[in-house]
């Protein structure tokens, strides 16, 4: 029988490389799709193979106080997308536009018109995501899609718990102004977007 946690998986892999091939069994399946939904289908697959690649090349590094390689593998995960941010801005928007068009369900309860107005704003959602600072960005989307703890998305970016409280707040702050009915007294996406919040 194998090791049961991944901190004792990636500690045998150390004596016997071979090992770290269960690593990939749990958690590759996860990874792509967190991966595509950033990059895309080929640029994911691709991506994959370089986030499992990094963390063998890595392994000896991992903090067996751990006991799941899932926080430290998106940690990877997050810092190969860096380098596609373009393709990701492409991506987001359609997936959003992908979204808006899907049919909501048969019938006219609260529900299925609640989804339809729901898909209706993924667009506008998406752009407003895309003007958040990086840091921000990419916590909430390992919030929000990942569905990771504070304490795994601290793990995962190499930050303190309370900062990932911060750009969580400040993220939902931002989407709040940027998707919310322009006022005289409300700034517009321009003035927001390009350096972030105003209160930093």
């Amino acid at each position: 029988m194998g090791p049961g946690s991944d901190a004792d998986l990636i500690a045998v892999s150390l004596q016997n490389p071979s090992a770290f091939g269960e690593l990939y069994d749990r958690h590759a399946a996860m990874i792509l799709r967190y991966l595509v939904r950033r990059v895309g289908p080929t640029a994911g697959e691709q991506l994959l193979g370089d986030t499992f690649r990094v963390g063998f090349e890595r392994r000896s590094s991992f903090d067996p106080a751990h006991e799941s390689a899932r926080p430290w593998l998106y940690g990877i995960a997050t810092n190969l997308v860096r380098r596609h941010r373009r393709a990701e801005d492409r991506r987001v928007r359609a997936t959003a536009r992908l979204a808006g068009r899907r049919e909501s369900p048969a019938g006219e309860d609260e529900q299925a018109i609640a989804a339809t107005d729901a898909r209706a704003l993924l667009p506008a959602v998406a752009d407003a995501v895309l003007a958040l600072p990086e840091a921000d960005r990419e916590t909430l989307l390992l919030f929000a899609w990942e569905d990771l703890s504070y304490e795994e998305i601290a793990v995962a970016l190499e930050i303190p718990a309370g900062t990932v409280r911060s750009r969580l707040n400040r993220a939902r702050r931002t989407l709040r102004q940027l998707l919310a009915p322009p006022t005289r007294s409300q700034p517009s996406v321009a003035e927001i977007a390009p350096g972030g919040t105003r209160d930093g």
